[in-house]
C-alpha cells in the first residue's frame, strides 16, 4: 500500500505531521479524524519516512526542478506565494511534494520562504536558498525563481555531459580490474603447482607473480574489505567538514583535474554573484549570499577573504585577482565589467566562459582517461602473460634436455 504524509490539527490546536500506510488519501483522513485530529493536508509519500533523508537522487533533481519552473510562472501572474506553493506542489510526487506543502504551511504561519526552504537542505541546495533569500531583499522573488529554474536547467545540463563522460572509462576501469584479479587469482594458480613440481628454476618475473598471486589468495579477506573501506573514507569525506576539505584539496592537487575544478569553482562563483546582483543585492550582501550559499570548503574560504577585501575598499575585480584559487581570467573579466558599469553582464558571461570551460576539460580527462587506463591494464596483463610464456619455454627447454647434460 502506498504511503501518505500528513498534516493535522488537534483539539488544543498544536500542529503534528507524520506518515501513515492506507489505501488512499480518504481512508488516511479518516483514520486521523477518527483520533480527533483536524486534517489540513495529505499527499502521497513515496519515501514514506525518508522525507527528510539526504540523498538526492536525480527525480528528486528533476521534481525539484518542476517546482521551480511553475513558481517561475505563477508567482508574475500576482497570485499570492502561499497559492502559489499549493499550486505547484502538484507537479511533484512523493517527499518533493510533502516538502512543498509543509513550506506553504510555514509561509503562511509567517515564516519567510528561504527559511522554510532551509528546513529542507536534502533537496534545496544553499545557493537555492541563498537567491531565495536574495530576492525576499530586493522584493524580486519571482526574479530569483525565474533566475533559479535557468540556473538548474544548466546545471543539470553540465552534469549529464560529465556523467555521459565518465561512464566508458568507469566501465573500462571495472573490465579491467576484473580481468587481471581472473588472471592472477585463478588462471595463474592452475600453472603453480607444475612450475612448482618441475624444478626448473622459474624465473624472477613468474616467482613474483606467483607471490602476487598467493598473497592475495591467502589474505583475500583484507583484500575484500579494500572497497568497503574506500567507500567508508568516500562517505567520511563527503559528511564531514575536515573530510571535505581533504577532498577539495585532494581535487586541486591532481593534474588535469585541478584546471576542471579551478573552473568549476570560478563558474560557480561568478554564476552566483551575476544572478544576485542582477537581482538587485548590493555588493557586500551578494558577496554574503554567495559565502552561504557555497559548499565547497576552500572556495567558501576564498570567498570570506574576497569579502573582507571588498569591505576594506578593494575593487572586487582585484580582490579576485589575489586569489590563487579562481584563474587569472575571472578577475580580468570582473575588472572589464567594473570599469564599463556592466558587472552583471560580465559576471554571467565569466560563468558561461567557465561552465563551457568546464564541459571541454572534463571531455579532455575523460578522453585522456581511456587511453591511460588501456595502457596501465594492457601492462599488467602482458607482465602475468610474459611471466607465464617465460616460466613454460623454462619448462620444454628442460624437458628436451639430454639427461646427464648440462643445462
Amino acid at each position: 500500500m502506498p504511503t501518505f504524509a500528513y498534516q493535522a490539527v488537534d483539539s488544543a490546536g498544536k500542529k503534528t505531521r507524520g506518515v501513515l500506510t492506507a489505501v488512499s488519501p480518504g481512508a488516511v483522513a479518516k483514520s486521523l479524524e477518527d483520533r480527533g485530529l483536524l486534517v489540513l493536508d495529505v499527499a502521497e509519500s513515496k519515501g514514506g519516512a525518508a522525507t527528510k533523508s539526504k540523498g538526492f537522487r536525480t527525480g528528486r533533481r528533476r521534481e525539484v526542478l518542476e517546482v521551480t519552473r511553475a513558481m517561475a510562472s505563477l508567482l508574475p501572474a500576482g497570485m499570492p506565494l502561499a497559492q502559489t506553493l499549493s499550486a505547484s506542489a502538484n507537479v511533484a510526487t512523493g517527499d518533493v511534494a510533502a516538502a512543498v506543502l509543509e513550506i506553504r504551511s510555514r509561509v503562511e504561519r509567517g515564516e519567510s520562504l528561504s527559511v522554510a526552504l532551509s528546513e529542507f537542505p536534502h533537496l534545496f541546495s544553499p545557493m537555492y536558498i541563498g537567491l531565495v533569500r536574495a530576492g525576499e531583499k530586493s522584493g524580486d522573488v519571482d526574479g530569483a525563481f525565474k533566475r533559479l529554474a535557468i540556473q538548474i536547467e544548466k546545471d543539470e545540463a553540465l552534469r549529464s555531459k560529465i556523467v555521459s563522460a565518465a561512464i566508458y572509462p568507469l566501465i573500462l576501469a571495472v573490465g579491467g580490474t576484473a580481468a587481471v584479479l581472473v588472471l592472477i587469482l585463478v588462471v595463474l594458480p592452475n600453472f603453480t603447482s607444475l612450475l612448482e613440481n618441475s624444478g626448473a628454476a622459474l624465473p624472477t618475473s613468474t616467482a613474483i607473480m606467483m607471490k602476487i598471486s598467493s598473497t592475495m589468495r591467502h589474505y583475500w579477506p583484507i583484500f575484500a574489505l579494500l572497497p568497503v573501506a574506500l567507500a567508508g573514507v568516500l562517505t567520511w569525506m563527503n559528511k564531514t567538514p575536515e573530510g571535505k576539505r581533504i577532498y577539495a584539496r585532494l581535487f586541486l592537487r591532481i593534474p588535469a583535474v585541478n584546471t576542471l575544478r579551478r573552473y568549476a569553482i570560478a563558474a560557480r562563483f561568478a554564476r552566483i554573484m551575476g544572478t544576485l546582483i542582477g537581482g538587485g543585492a548590493p555588493l557586500l550582501t551578494a558577496l554574503d549570499d554567495t559565502i552561504e550559499s557555497t559548499v565547497d570548503p576552500l572556495a567558501k574560504d576564498d570567498a570570506v577573504r574576497i569579502r573582507t577585501r571588498v569591505r576594506e575598499g578593494v575593487a572586487l575585480s582585484k580582490a579576485v585577482a589575489e586569489s590563487k584559487l579562481y584563474p587569472p581570467l575571472l578577475g580580468q573579466l570582473i575588472s572589464v565589467g567594473e570599469d564599463s558599469g556592466e558587472l552583471k553582464e560580465f559576471l554571467n558571461k565569466s560563468a558561461e566562459i567557465f561552465e563551457e570551460r568546464t564541459e571541454r576539460a572534463t571531455q579532455r580527462v575523460a578522453t585522456l582517461s581511456e587511453p591511460v587506463m588501456i595502457l596501465f591494464f594492457g601492462v599488467i596483463v602482458a607482465f602475468v602473460a610474459m611471466s607465464l610464456l617465460q616460466a613454460i619455454y623454462g619448462l620444454n627447454t628442460t624437458s628436451f634436455t639430454a639427461p646427464g647434460a648440462p643445462r
